[in-house]
């Protein structure tokens, strides 16, 4: 009989390790899944760090239309007769985020593909705010120089100089999710430019659209 209740609490006890062990084990695991603690760093109205660089390159397409009287040097125009032209321009440049404002910088070249002008250079700093999937709304601030294809006939002038002036200009960014595209990019991808500025103090009138591609 003592042999029987020696062997029932053998087998009791090699069934209880066990379960002990499983029990310290299952709450061990349980610790160990706690929820990882909240990010409370600054961040962009779009998810992405509040503060760094954010490079960009970008392709336009538009118009511009020159005063005709004489500006920054550029020949005063017969009446009837204006300077403009349409133009595809690349641009390369970066951005800056400071929570929800941004600064930055870019340089872009221009073609003429109809009209008078032939080619335009220009650097610039923009400034503005930062809204929805990477939307930007902004000023820019920079220089510009010209440089024509043709003139009116009858008018003196020299076709291979530049004619160079400030810049001022104004412009917004929407990313997908801002125009009901959401999931097409992340934080990184596409975004649709608008834009419109004018060379030395208003004498010209440049609408430009086209696509940023910042990463």
């Amino acid at each position: 009989m003592r042999k029987l209740a020696l062997a029932a609490a053998v087998a009791a006890a090699s069934f209880a390790v066990p379960a002990f062990a499983q029990d310290m084990s299952t709450t061990g695991t349980t610790d160990a899944a706690a929820p990882a603690p909240v990010d409370t760093a600054p961040q962009a109205p779009d998810g992405t760090r509040a503060f760094g660089i954010e490079p960009y390159v970008a392709v336009m397409g538009g118009w511009e239309q020159f005063d005709r009287q004489a500006v920054a040097g550029i020949p005063a125009q017969p009446k009837g007769y204006n300077l403009d032209g349409a133009l595809i321009e690349g641009i390369v440049g970066f951005n800056v985020p400071l929570g929800p404002v941004f600064v930055g910088a870019e340089g872009s070249v221009a073609k003429g593909v109809s009209g008078d002008i032939d080619w335009q250079y220009g650097a610039y700093g923009r400034f503005g705010f930062r809204a929805g999937d990477s939307g930007l709304f902004y000023g820019k601030v920079g220089y510009r120089w010209n440089n024509f294809d043709k003139f009116a006939p009858g008018v003196v002038g020299n076709l291979n100089r530049d004619y160079h002036a400030t810049v001022y200009g104004i412009g917004t960014e929407v990313g997908p999710k801002d125009i009901g595209l959401g999931g097409i990019t992340g934080n990184s991808g596409l975004r649709l430019r608008l834009e419109v500025s004018t060379f030395d103090d208003a004498h010209s009138f440049r609408p430009m659209g086209g696509v940023v591609a910042h990463f």
